[in-house]
Parts: structure tokens; sequence; C-alpha cells
């Protein structure tokens, strides 16, 4: 998920030169290298052939398995004050925030945060605010800080949001809030901090250059992985995620967020390596800093894209984006679904014979990026359409605003779950303060098998005799979940169980898992996803 736009801000003593994310709903949102693992270091991408190496630090590094709600959303523990929370693990977004024990409207069984031990000195209040054009949700409560920590790293005095009122879907996907893995500049948490903190004379400055006061924050008061990177805690200033999968044919890769580097046995040869988009000043972007004016900055974990096929035939590239608009697309681990232009998804389902299809027929939907493909495994492009038909599915698709010079975000995708079960992602946050040293990127390498069409088959002709695809729900674990083996690219692989007629997890308590082959909280989650109902 991704939090919305730009706002002008004039701060007491001097204007804010740049557009920051707005805490109040301003903009759009779309919904819901190195070489080789280092020793002693947990899953993460690296530099890409042909580009500098990577920065080697004194940092740390960790893994962390990832709980899953039908494919719908993954979460993650943090412990925040000294308890454990699974928060929606989120790169289309950089604000953490956990729903607080004062929360009035949020009707959740689920972990609370304790809001007598938060220190919120300021008093700072904040509304963030989710959705596009079509949809919106909010989420209300008080800036603060509090010890944090995931996977063995920790930080004190991490900025985070307790949630006192919200009407978002995620307290009903068994999470407690969410930990956004973008850049500072994406945070609406940070730019209320940073603007206190300028209006209240106790911003640290080292020069009066605005952007050197930006850069200069994030060690203090950015979000929780950008603070690790900028005080050098991680080994490699990168993350790597890869995602489960829990429906139509459970398995797929070992559900982990990692910190520090790539997987072991994963080669950092074996990614395609991708620029982010960088936005001008005369875009809304960060000015560059007064020694160094060649730089640009990224705001998110947007990717430039070349074409997308369906089914081995190229599509139209959309006519909606005005004025030049090179098409990129989000990478979003909070966004249940495939957002794209209404055009290219018109063209998608005109192909498949209209809004719902045979469940029983493969597609492959693949997205193009730096010269290579990138499928969509065909086991999570379609779910079925109704409870207990399993002869009608629908893509896991939904249209998306279209982009506009000067109107803040420029891509006109954005690519969730399904996408992103189908890879190993990894994102690297390069030199923040002078990306022209270190350059940020995201790699990109394919898990599909080779026979994912027949896979498909196999679990659609397991799935006809009960009305409905396998689906099964997995609680965020405290460690890591363990592999049963590993692709030819050295991917972590979870077990297949789409044969089974109900499924547990295969790590113990930690990772408990409770699956059914027919479960109506399944279907009731994945007519959500079908109908783009489903957002924070």
């Amino acid at each position: 998920m991704r939090a919305n736009l730009f706002i002008w801000l004039s701060l007491s003593f001097y204007a804010l030169a740049f557009p920051l994310y707005d805490a109040q709903g301003f903009g759009r949102r779309s919904l819901t290298p190195g070489e080789g693992r280092t020793k002693g270091g947990i899953h993460l991408p690296l530099v890409n052939s042909g580009e500098p190496k990577l920065r080697r630090r004194g940092g740390g590094t960790g893994a962390i398995g990832l709980g899953d709600y039908y494919d719908v959303t993954y979460n993650v523990l943090l412990n925040i004050g000294g308890q454990d929370m699974p928060l929606v693990l989120d790169t289309g977004s950089a604000d953490l925030w956990v729903i607080s024990d004062r929360c009035t409207d949020c009707r959740t069984t689920g972990a609370q945060y304790p809001q007598d031990t938060f220190t919120s000195p300021e008093g700072l209040s904040i509304s963030l605010q989710y959705g596009d054009s079509t949809s919106g949700t909010r989420a209300d409560g008080l800036i603060g800080t509090d010890k944090v920590s995931v996977a063995g790293l920790q930080l004190d005095d991490q900025y985070f949001a307790a949630i006192n009122s919200t009407n978002t879907s995620v307290i009903v996907t068994d999470s407690s809030g969410i930990f956004g893995l973008g850049f500072p500049i994406n945070s609406a948490i940070w730019r209320t901090v940073f603007v206190n903190a300028a209006n209240s004379g106790t911003q640290k400055r080292q020069s009066s250059a605005l952007t050197d006061s930006v850069i200069t924050s994030y060690d203090e008061q950015g979000p929780f992985v950008a603070r690790l990177v900028a005080n050098d805690m991680l080994q490699d200033s990168m993350f790597a995620v890869t995602l489960q999968r829990d429906t139509v044919d459970p398995g797929g890769s070992v559900g982990m967020l990692s910190l520090g580097e790539l997987p072991s046995g994963v080669s950092n040869d074996s990614l395609t390596w991708l620029p982010l988009r960088t936005y001008a000043p005369e875009q809304g972007g960060l000015s560059p800093p007064s020694n160094s004016p060649d730089e640009a900055y990224p705001f998110t974990w947007e990717v430039f894209l070349d074409a997308v096929y369906l089914d081995g035939e190229m599509l139209p590239n959309s006519s909606l984006p005005k004025g030049g608009i090179e098409p990129s697309a989000l990478l979003d681990t909070g966004n249940s679904l495939l957002r794209g232009p209404s055009d290219v998804l018109q063209a998608i389902s005109d192909k498949l014979g209209g809004g719902t299809f045979p469940c029983s027929e493969p597609h492959t939907l693949e997205f193009e990026f730096g010269g290579k493909r990138f499928p969509v495994d065909p086991r999570d492009f379609a779910v079925q359409a109704y409870e207990g038909d399993i002869d009608n599915c629908t893509a896991t698709l939904a249209a998306t605003d279209t982009p506009e010079l000067g109107d803040g975000y420029l891509y006109s995708w954005s690519l969730g779950i399904p996408f992103l079960k189908s890879v190993l992602s990894a994102y690297h946050f390069g030199d923040l303060a002078y990306p022209s040293r270190d350059a940020p990127r995201v790699g990109l390498l394919s898990t599909v098998p080779d026979d994912a069409s027949d896979l498909y088959k196999a679990a659609y002709a397991a799935a006809s005799s009960s009305g409905s695809f396998y689906s099964t729900t997995e609680t965020a674990p405290t460690g890591t979940m363990s592999a049963y083996a590993t692709n030819e690219n050295g991917v972590a692989l979870a077990s297949s169980t789409a044969s089974a007629t109900g499924s547990t997890g295969d790590g113990g308590d930690d990772n408990a898992a409770l699956g059914v082959s027919v479960n109506l909280a399944a279907v009731a989650a994945a007519a959500l996803v079908a109908g783009g109902v489903l957002v924070w």
C-alpha cells in the first residue's frame, strides 16, 4: 500500500522548497550487488553486474519469516515496547503504525500497543490516508517513540504512530498495523516530525541548505529500515522479500524478510537490477544538495516498465498518461492486486472473454523490466469468482488512477502480491544522501517454475471435487521457516500441500498454519480481492 502524496509546506524560519508526502490525504494512491552471500549475513540483494560494488558496512543482518492471510496480506513480527506485534509488510509506504489499546473502533482481538508506555513529548497527531479516487481509508492517532526491533535488529526512540481510530481493513487480516519499508521522503510520520522539529528550533542542521537538513534528519527521525541504513547498522543497505503461496497450490518460496544481504545460495549476478525512477524538483522531487548539484532522488520502489504480455502476446501500451510519461511500476507488498491502466486491463479482459473466464485454463501475465520478462505464476493470476464454483474465475487485476505530470507519483502500474509471489525482490537503498555514489535500485529474480501451467492444472483438478481451491493461513513466526528444497537459483522453497485435504504448517508452533480445502473465509477474502474491495 502507498500513502497519499504531496503537499507544499512552509516552515516558520525557511520555506520548504519541495513537496513532501501528505499525512492529510492529497494526491492519489494505488490500493490495496556484491557477490553472493556474505559470511554471517541473512538474505538481501547486492550490486548489479556492471554497476559499482556495494560499500561494505560494519553493520548486521537479520531474517524473519512471514505470516500470510490467504495471500491477501503478509505480516511480520516486530517487537515494539516489549510486545510482539504482527504488522503488514509494506514496500509501498514508509510509515510504521500500530493499533493502540485506546482505539475506539478497531474491533480486533489482535495485539494492541499499550499507549500508556508511549513517549509522545510533542503531542503530535496524524491522520494517515490511503486509497485512490475510488476508495479511501484512514488511520488516526498520535506520533511518539519507543524501542522497536525486528529480526534481532533494534533501534531505540523509533518514531511511529499509535492509532486510536481507523476504518482500514488491516485489522481483519490478523495484523495489528503496518510496517512501511520505503524511503524517508515517502513517510508522513517523518514529515510531521521533521516540520515540528524545524518549527520548534530543535531540528539539527549541518548547513543552511534544506536538503542537507532533510538528509541529516534520517538517522534519528526516519523510518525504521532507513534509520538502520543511515546509521550504518546494516551490512548492506538493503532488504529482500520472498512471499509464500497459501492458496490454490500452497508452496512456492519460503516467506521471508531478509535484512543485510541476499539469501544463502543466491548469487547477486542471478538478479536483474533495475534503476529507480527519480523525481526532479520540478516534478516535486527533493532539490540536490549544494555540493552535488546533479543528485536526483527517488520517492519509492518504482521501476521503469518495458512492456506487458498476456499468454505470450504483447499488449498495447496505455494511451491514458499524457505528457510523455515513461511507463513504470511500483512494487508493493501491501497491495493484494495487480493494479494498472484501465485501457490495458480492458484489453486483458477482452482476451480472456470478459469479467470471468474458465478456471480450467491457466493464463500467464508477464511484465518486462530491463529487457527481461517476469511472469506472474498462473496460480497467482486467477481467483475463483464465487463460493463453491470452481468453473468461473476472475483475474487479480484492478484499475488505478492515471498518472499526471505535477500531480504526484508517475507510475501507471502497482504490482502487488500476485507478482511479488513470483519473484525474489531485493530493495537497495544505496546512498541516501548522494545516490550518484551508490544508486538505489531493485533486483528481481523469477521464481516461477517452467511447469507452472501444469501445476495450476493439477491444483484445479484437485479442487474440482470440493468446489473451491485449497487455501491456508499462517501466523507470523518468531524466527525463520525451514525450506524443504531450493530451486536452481538457490531460492528456498516451501513444501507444496495442494493435494492434501486440510494442511498444517511445517515449522511447529511458531509457524503454525491452519488450512482447509473449502474455506469460507478464504473465499470471502478472494471475493474482496476480486472486487478490489480489500484496501487499507
